[in-house]
Formats: structure tokens, sequence, C-alpha cells
């Protein structure tokens, strides 16, 4: 009963973070989470521009979405090992969605409670990559990983 508990939680920490992130004000949407015994499997999707980036440059306004989403990334990590203490390792995936396309998956990794350190480095990239995530930019912009990277995409089924 208590991992119930624990795992409510969990879900309203995320809701609380989830809500504004620093470079946009769209929620964050969890897609999926799977808690087995000792482990976790998280999928969320990034959150999309804000709607008062609409007047920036397309570039500027991509490097923060993907900028938003490292840094979720990170948030989540925290939120998950301060709310859920067995789970001992988890899986995270960051889904974009493209309008009208699926889901395209942008950034993915395994958190153990071994790894639990968060490094202090200034950059919220260099953060998220010593914290175990992998994901690849371009010019400061996420694109999606290939399902040959160990990237399986999000699949809908009816």
């Amino acid at each position: 009963m208590k991992e119930l508990w624990e795992a409510g939680e969990f879900i309203r920490r995320l809701r609380n973070r989830a809500r504004f992130g620093e470079l946009s004000r769209a929620h964050l949407r969890l897609l999926r989470l799977e808690l087995k015994s000792d482990t976790a499997e998280f999928d969320w999707l990034a959150r999309p521009a804000d709607v008062w980036a609409s007047n920036l440059p397309g570039h500027i306004r991509d490097r923060d979405v993907s900028m938003q989403a490292v840094r979720d990334a990170v948030a989540l990590r925290e939120v998950f090992l301060a709310a859920l203490p067995w789970i001992d390792t988890a899986e995270f995936r960051t889904f974009r969605q493209e309008a009208r396309e699926a889901p395209r998956l942008i950034i993915t990794g395994t958190v153990t409670r071994d790894d639990a350190a968060v490094p202090r480095v200034a950059s919220p990239v260099m953060k998220a990559k010593l914290c175990g995530f992998h994901f690849q930019m371009d010019d400061g912009v996420l694109v999606p990983l290939d399902a040959g990277e160990g990237g399986a995409q999000f699949k809908v089924t009816a």
C-alpha cells in the first residue's frame, strides 16, 4: 500500500513540476507510467513551443523547445528519485509530436538509484548527458533518434 501512495505522490509532484517550464508555459504530458517491482518506465511528450514565442524566428523557438525538453528530463529524474524510493531503475523516454504526425523519440535514458548524485555543471545539456540521458542535437535542436540507435518509436495501437 505504501508503494501505491508513493506512486500517487510522484504523480502529484510531476503535475506540480510539469505545470510550467522555464522556457514554455505549455504542460508536460505524461503518456505512460509503468511500475514493476523495482523498475519503472516513463514516456512523456515534450512541451510544445510557447504561444508567446510564435513571433520568434524558427531556429530560436526550436532551440528553446529543445532546451526545455532537456531540462524537463533532468527535473523528472529528480522527482523520480525523491518520490519513488523503492524503484531502483527507470527507463525514460521523451517524445516530440509535430502536428498530425506520430510522436518521435528525442530523448531516452536509464536512471539508476546508484547514480543519484546530480552533477554540478552549468550546462543543462551536459548535466542531462551526465545523468544518463541520450539524445542528439543539431545546432542546439533535438533531432529524432533513429530506431537503430536504441530508440523505438512510439506506436499508437487501437
